[in-house]
């Protein structure tokens, strides 16, 4: 049977078989599962229908804990059922997931592995998670890539109906579910093939009825509860070989056969891998070029985790292995060792024990750690674990991928090996959150992948802002299989689309000789060479770089496109690489655009079809000189007198060098300080507010607005002004009682955005000559390249000049104008450009600041407000500020009122002690003491 082949990531490989398989879906978002559910939705609301013709009902929840039991109850009533979630939302779902397991219930929860808040909220990767909610009786299935993740999900889907054991069906959080790779399509006949219509009857016979009333969920006595906690055992004993009996099935209907624990390597291997996700892809990697070498290595993939399979697991070790790593992706705090870990030695020892090991002498067992937050695993480091294992004396408990200079887990690594495929195109694209470049990256992987016999893949790095912060593609596609699950480590082809990355990153240290350079410039091929950092013309000349620019941004502006580059800079890849032939390349671009954009009108189709075209004939190839010319060097990452955690630890994460950083450096129980976003120069705005003082009219509106605290203003003594540098702006002060003050209003140019609030507030309006409005407000927005070194000049003065006092104000405090002369605690955060909530942050601050502490819940204000490398909170030049904290989602009320409550307990205490003191010397002192501070 011919199967459709397409190019999709992993969240839709699974939504494609759990719509296709359920009837009831209960969902609540949580990141990296929230898509899931979307695309569920959306198919319902289409009017796509499951397997047996009827649509899906699709109820969005209050809660993770609230869709758990939205399921629950759905599956108690007879329906096939399923949910997606990840990180704390699986483990609000933990006491249903103990109901519905303890109840014999089948369904299948669809989880994106992720990390679990702990010192710090992370949403990326590991299996924290997952091992969780191992004692919860689900079976866990994982799939390591998007073709698995969709072939295990029909495979969970009819093995919960046969066992009657609920199963998570797992994947790796943005690895795979965001990871684009080519498949192949099941179609309904392959799961209807799957999933047996007796089974589903036999669920509806179960379910609760007033037709045949049952009662479920009793409560029982010391008496009975034991004994029936054991009636599931023959269940759990029996899943394991129904699941493999399902993988049969499945490889004899779709021909891809799969088992509890896959093996690949050598058949006389000595040291072997054990692993589970996306991880096995790099040890599959390795062992093939190892193997090549002359060395005798293997990995076991685990599929089926729960139940686990002792008899299949020692079935799938080579008789000859002598050591074997089992790696895990999650820490179990004070525990023997981690769980994957203990099994392995638990199901060794008892094939031992009971003589059914292929082996007669014990192999040596370690575990050791990897990828925690979606912490990076490349062949390097699997190269390592294997020389471990090869060594006399192998570490046990390691750590891999981290420099651990204070527990001593971690491993040395080898940087320099590679198993990439030489053969296979390399791509990566520097982007700008927000800016299009991962959705026309994501276009450009379905592209390839549709028009050509190439096998893609497509993963996307992020980190948790929302906007404005480099976002980073790598695309890989060739004749052969990829099973590369990382970063790739020597690219081809790399693009850059924010000109100011080059001040920032070293862009072409993943370059290989020969390599392509694509840049978006603000200057052409005669002008860009000696614009460009010295570092980056010694690079290109060392590594014989191609380099290509294109006016991108220029284009776009022209073509009433903003600062959407995305199309454009996509047409220029296609030219340049030629991966397929530029006509076609064109035809595909405008068929995407027409699928994306169509709901917006004609006109904008029409303008971004306009940009291809325009594209094409705007690329420039740079003659690459045989010496750098260039006075510009790149700056340090922070500069100036900066305290010493901010140059050790912050800088470095600044750098994009945090992962080059010791265990030793940090924080031991995740305490950061605040007022680090100062230090973080982004440079990512194109255009800056400029102010003109004379038609300024001091409203402070401008500076209320923005939403970065970019633009500022002071009233100060006209005498501060004999400092000033040549080119400072201000103007007289008004208002009464302010004669002999100036006023400035002061933009930071390197912490601007450029998202024109400022300026769409304003009310001052520039007269012509005529009387008449001239177009121009009082304040305005500038190319940023050419102000930013006056203005930078300009703001580092403007700091120097003391804030006003609450008491020294000429306006209140609480008036527009009297709040905008205090000093925001609240700076240059990680928000998107034009945010609508941080004024309303930073103007807290402004009113509360100097005794704030905040509790504050997790999504966007968390990230903007609390995500490193830098802290937007900040401090008084006293060194008051607010104090700042997150614990969950979903608890952020309660975690407030416990700081309220503690407090007030606190302040009680205090007043309990003044009391005792009355009349001594001591409180007089003290009198004294508050007495000066107030004044």
């Amino acid at each position: 049977m011919a199967r459709k082949k397409s190019t999709m990531d992993g969240a839709t490989a699974a939504v494609h078989v759990a719509h296709a398989t359920n009837e009831v879906i209960a969902i609540y978002p949580i990141t990296p599962s929230s898509g899931i559910g979307e695309m569920a939705d959306e198919k319902s609301a289409k009017g796509q229908t499951n397997i047996w013709g009827q649509i899906p009902l699709v109820a969005e929840l209050q809660s993770e804990g609230g869709a758990s039991g939205a399921v629950h109850g759905a599956l108690s009533a007879g329906s096939l059922t399923t949910t997606f979630t990840a990180s704390q939302g699986l483990l609000l779902m933990i006491p249903n997931m103990f109901k519905i397991a303890g109840e014999l219930t089948p369904t299948v929860f669809y989880v994106t592995a992720r990390s679990l808040a702990s010192h710090a909220l992370s949403i990326f990767c590991d299996h924290s998670d997952i091992m969780a909610v191992r004692s919860t009786g689900f079976g866990i299935l994982f799939g390591n890539t998007v073709q698995e993740t969709m072939d295990l999900s029909l495979i969970a889907q009819a093995a919960t109906l046969e066992s009657r054991v609920p199963f998570i069906m797992s994947f790796d959080g943005f690895r795979t579910s965001h990871e684009i790779q080519k498949v192949e399509e099941l179609t309904v006949e392959d799961m209807r093939a799957l999933i047996k219509d007796e089974l589903i009857m036999a669920h509806r016979k179960r379910a609760l009825t007033p037709e045949h009333p049952t009662m479920k969920g009793t409560a029982q006595n010391p008496d009975v509860f034991f004994q029936q906690r054991e009636t599931s055992n023959p269940f759990y004993q029996k899943a394991p070989a129904i699941v493999q009996d399902v993988m049969n099935r499945f490889a004899k209907q779709v021909g891809r056969q799969y088992k509890l624990f896959d093996y690949f390597g050598a058949a006389d291997a000595e040291h072997i891998i054990v692993i589970m996700g996306s991880g096995a892809g790099a040890v599959k990697e390795t062992v093939e070029v190892l193997n090549k070498s002359g060395k005798k290595t293997g990995v076991i993939q685990v599929r089926l985790y729960r139940p686990f399979s002792v008899e299949a697991f020692i079935k799938a070790l080579p008789a000859t292995v002598k050591t074997i790593a089992v790696l895990d992706r999650t820490k179990e705090a004070g525990a023997i060792g981690d769980p994957m870990y203990l099994d392995v030695r638990s199901a060794i020892g008892e094939a031992m024990e009971k003589g059914i090991a292929p082996f007669k002498v014990w192999p040596k067992i370690v575990g050791g750690r990897y990828g925690l937050g979606s912490k990076e695993f490349n062949p390097c480091m699997v190269k390592a674990v294997f020389e471990n294992l090869m060594s006399k004396e192998p570490k046990n408990h390691f750590t891999v991928g981290i420099n651990d200079d204070v527990s001593h887990t971690s491993l040395p690594t080898d940087n320099c090996f590679t198993a990439e495929d030489p053969d296979t195109f390399r791509g990566v694209f520097y982007g700008l959150g927000s800016d299009g470049t991962v959705g026309a990256n994501k276009n450009s992987i379905k592209i390839i992948g549709d028009s050509t016999d190439n096998y893609v893949q497509g993963f996307f790095v992020y980190d948790s802002k929302k906007a404005g912060s480099k976002t980073v593609s790598h695309l890989r596609f060739g004749k052969n299989p990829i099973n590369s699950t990382y970063l790739i480590q020597k690219a081809n082809f790399i693009a850059c689309h924010n000109f100011s990355f080059l001040e920032k990153y070293d862009l072409l240290a993943a370059a290989e000789p020969k390599a392509v350079f694509l840049l978006a410039s603000p200057y052409g091929k005669d002008e860009i060479w000696d614009k460009i950092p010295r570092e980056v013309q010694q690079s290109m000349i060392d590594k014989k770089i191609r380099f290509y620019v294109i006016r991108a941004f220029d284009l776009a502006e022209q073509l009433g496109l903003g600062g959407r580059i995305n199309v454009i800079m996509q047409t220029a890849f296609f030219a340049i690489s030629k991966i397929i032939p530029v006509e076609k390349a064109v035809k595909a671009i405008k068929d995407a655009i027409a699928k994306s954009y169509g709901k917006k009108g004609e006109k904008i189709v029409a303008m971004n079809n306009q940009a291809v075209d325009k594209a094409l004939e705007s690329i420039e190839e740079v003659s690459v000189p045989a010496k750098a010319t260039s006075t510009i060097t790149m700056p340090p990452v922070v500069s100036g007198d900066v305290p010493e955690f901010v140059r050790n630890v912050t800088g470095p994460m600044i750098a994009d060098k945090g992962d080059d950083l010791p265990v030793s450096v940090f924080p031991l129980d995740g305490t950061f300080p605040t007022a680090t976003s100062q230090y973080e120069k982004r440079n990512v705005a194109l255009q800056v507010p400029s102010w003109i003082p004379e038609v300024c009219i001091q409203c402070a509106q401008c500076s209320m607005v923005c939403p970065h605290a970019v633009i500022r203003m002071k009233i100060y003594d006209e005498t501060l002004l004999k400092n000033a540098p040549q080119g400072f702006k201000h103007t007289a002060a008004k208002g009464k009682g302010l004669e002999g003050k100036a006023f400035t209003l002061q933009i930071a140019p390197e912490d601007c955005t450029g998202c024109g609030a400022c300026v769409n507030k304003c009310p001052a309006m520039k007269k012509g000559a005529d009387n008449q409005p001239s177009g121009e407000k009082a304040i305005n927005m500038v190319s940023q390249i050419e102000v930013r070194e006056q203005e930078k000049k300009n703001f580092e003065f403007f700091l120097s000049i003391p804030d006003m006092k609450v008491r020294d104000l000429p306006f209140g405090i609480e008036t527009v104008k009297g709040s905008q002369l205090m000093r925001p605690l609240f700076e240059f955060s990680g928000a998107c450009a034009g945010c609508g909530e941080t004024p309303y942050v930073k103007l807290l601050t402004q009113l509360f600041g100097d005794r704030a502490m905040i509790a504050n819940a997790t999504g966007c204000s968390s990230i903007y407000g609390g995500n490193l490398p830098t802290t937007p909170y900040c401090v008084r030049e006293d060194g008051r500020g607010p104090a700042w904290s997150n614990s969950l989602f979903e608890d952020n009320a309660e975690f407030g009122f416990g700081m309220r409550l503690s407090l007030e307990q606190l302040a009680e205490k205090a007043q309990l002690l003044l009391k005792a003191l009355a009349g001594t010397k001591e409180f007089s002192s003290l009198a004294g003491l508050a007495g000066e501070i107030i004044g």
